[in-house]
């Protein structure tokens, strides 16, 4: 069985927890990524910054990103996966989180993160359909 260790893209690159929007979206297209994960001074997972994020969150409602950081986003608990999990777990904790990307945790640090798109070139087709189709509902 596929785990998430051979199904994640390695190295994620995080953003710090001080650092703007700004600085994130420009990581953001330099990566070529929709998502980055947000780290601490202690180097640990705080949370996930999308670009959907930055716009509705921010943009749109007339903040500066400039000014705001990735740490305001930060809400909350971030859902994650272990490095060991198989591929059914990490299918069933991003449709039960309805979440398109999961960071990969090994020994509490982050290892990679994996996407919609990792999936597509990981698992079966029809896998991947219906993962899509049970998060778009």
């Amino acid at each position: 069985m596929t785990t998430a260790r051979e199904m994640m893209h390695a190295g994620a690159s995080c953003v710090q927890e001080n650092e703007t929007l700004m600085d994130a979206a420009r990581r953001m297209s330099e990566l070529d990524v929709g998502a980055l994960p947000i780290c601490g001074p202690d180097d640990r997972l705080h949370g996930i910054i999308t670009d959907r994020d930055i716009v509705v969150k921010c943009l749109a409602k007339g903040k500066d990103p400039h000014h705001m950081t990735a740490g305001h986003l930060a809400q909350g608990k971030p859902i994650t996966v272990d490095v060991d999990a198989d591929s059914e777990q990490v299918l069933r904790t991003m449709q039960d989180h309805r979440i398109r990307r999961v960071p990969v945790i090994d020994d509490h640090r982050l290892v990679g993160m994996i996407s919609e798109a990792d999936l597509a070139r990981h698992l079966p087709e029809e896998r991947v359909g219906h993962f899509v189709e049970e998060i778009c509902n």
